[in-house]
């Protein structure tokens, strides 16, 4: 796991609601459509982004994150390890406040980089797991 447990309750609680989830689609057999619904059980806007900008648990989807017409908080990707670095760097340039790799989504460049550009990061860690943890 990479992110100590007070950068992960700093993401989860005081970086903001807004949630770009990269990955998610209309496939419910995917980890990204379930951990989508348990943000916003939790109070979170999610945003889906895809290529095919998908309307995912009623909020409409866009292709990039470079899409969105408004401020994102959190990124939270799903995608391949290879893939999630110029993710990270497009959230760097939206202005993200924050980017969660979630389990399994490891790019240690791509870490170094986003802390650098002084965004909370955390990498190889579920918020599914996390949030019951926060009490």
């Amino acid at each position: 796991m990479y992110g100590d447990s007070e950068t992960i309750r700093r993401i989860l609680t005081e970086r903001g609601d807004t949630w770009a989830i990269v990955g998610l689609s209309t496939n419910r057999h995917r980890p990204a459509h379930g951990i989508a619904h348990l943000l916003q059980r939790h109070g979170k806007r999610i945003v889906p982004v895809h290529p095919k900008a998908e309307t995912v648990h009623g909020q409409k989807g866009y292709a990039s994150l470079a899409d969105i017409p408004f401020e994102v908080d959190v990124v939270d990707v799903f995608v391949n390890s290879h893939l999630a670095g110029p993710v990270a760097d497009e959230a760097v340039a939206i202005g993200a406040k924050a980017v969660w790799f979630q389990l399994d989504v490891i790019d240690e460049a791509a870490y170094e980089r986003t802390r650098a550009a002084g965004l909370d990061m955390v990498m190889d860690v579920c918020p599914a797991i996390e949030i019951p943890r926060l009490g």
